[in-house]
């Protein structure tokens, strides 16, 4: 069943992805390229159809005055049905599956594909709440990889008049809010 997208409906989703229409769109845009690598990695046919699908559905409840708290762990919900309504019909664009695929587990790969997914998006919305020079020290901090980080980290010492060991202990006090912020959100996301 294929749920009709619209420009009221688009919107309800566009506003409570954002306040801001630039990053909701950036936001939407992000969440659809999830949606499309979560049915493609469970070999849905037609990925990008059933994202728009999902999210489509999503917007429907907006619009309809649902309220939803996590928006983000929501849309996956959704998603997992919709593929559950593709493997159920099979709408002869594809080979059916086995009769006990619903009960077959996920490989390692999968989930494990799932979850870094769902920890980088929880990640990056830590990252936004963060203030901005917290942010900048700790991307600065991790980024470069062996003697190039030894070197930024010099560098980036100097820069903000500290000794490198104020860095380290200054980058491990942001680096432990940061992980405290991500595993409540896995875990929200994950209770859902």
């Amino acid at each position: 069943m294929k749920t009709e997208l619209t420009a009221e409906r688009f919107g309800s989703l566009l506003v409570a992805l954002d306040v801001d229409r630039e990053r909701a769109g950036e936001r939407y845009e992000d969440l659809r390229r999830t949606l499309i690598r979560f049915f493609g990695w469970r070999n849905a046919p037609f990925p990008e159809e059933h994202a728009d699908e999902s999210l489509n559905r999503v917007a429907r409840k907006l619009d309809e005055g649902v309220e939803i708290r996590d928006l983000s762990s929501y849309c996956y919900e959704v998603a997992r049905l919709v593929f559950l309504e593709a493997v159920k019909s099979n709408d002869g664009r594809r080979d059916p599956l086995p009769p006990d695929y619903e009960n077959t587990p996920e490989p390692d790969s999968t989930v494990e594909a799932l979850e870094r997914e769902v920890r980088l998006d929880c990640l990056d919305g830590c990252l936004r709440t963060l203030p901005a020079d917290s942010r900048q020290l700790i991307v600065e901090y991790y980024r470069d990889e062996r003697r190039g980080r030894i070197d930024a980290r010099k560098t980036l010492a100097a820069q903000l008049g500290l000794q490198r060991e104020a860095l380290a202990n200054r980058a491990q006090r942001v680096r432990h809010k940061l992980e405290q912020c991500v595993n409540r959100c896995v875990r929200k996301k994950s209770a859902i």
